[in-house]
């Protein structure tokens, strides 16, 4: 499994290059999931994660966190060459994480957490259109966070 970390945004975000890695490998293991996957993570600020979101969804406003799958059979078999299968990319506004570690009443550490998991899952094929769908990816994320605050 590969994780391509870019931080766009201050340099106290690369610090989150080692959280996400170990977050990644967590998902997984979770899962019971096995695969030579590729992720990218992208750490922005408000303004470029609201082009995308205005570009790709047609949401006129910045958003938290963008997940980009690549694949729509998580089955699909390895390369023959072994090299990795790009699951996807995830796009995550560090100042929206700002804002809403605040709002909810935890630290910023919970939230870009948070944030990375549930781009992860999302790329993995968990939703949370329907409640049945949403109960099931929320209980996931806590549980992969384990009581993060």
């Amino acid at each position: 499994m590969e994780l391509d970390f870019i931080n766009r945004g201050p340099a106290s975000y690369d610090a989150y290059e080692a959280t996400y890695r170990d977050l990644y490998e967590k998902v997984f293991s979770h899962l019971g999931l096995a695969g030579n996957y590729f992720t990218d993570v992208t750490i922005v600020n408000d303004e470029e994660i609201h082009e995308v979101n205005r570009e790709y969804r047609k949401v006129d406003r910045p958003t938290d966190v963008i997940s980009f799958a690549f694949l729509d059979d998580k089955n699909e078999v390895p390369q023959k060459d072994g090299s990795p299968i790009c699951l996807g990319e995830i796009i995550i506004s560090y100042e929206r994480a700002e804002a809403q570690a605040k709002e909810y009443g935890h630290s910023l550490l919970r939230e870009m957490s948070f944030l990375f998991v549930h781009g992860m899952l999302h790329l993995l094929g968990y939703d949370h259109m329907s409640k049945e769908q949403e109960v099931v990816m929320f209980k996931l994320q806590d549980e992969i966070l384990g009581g993060l605050k």
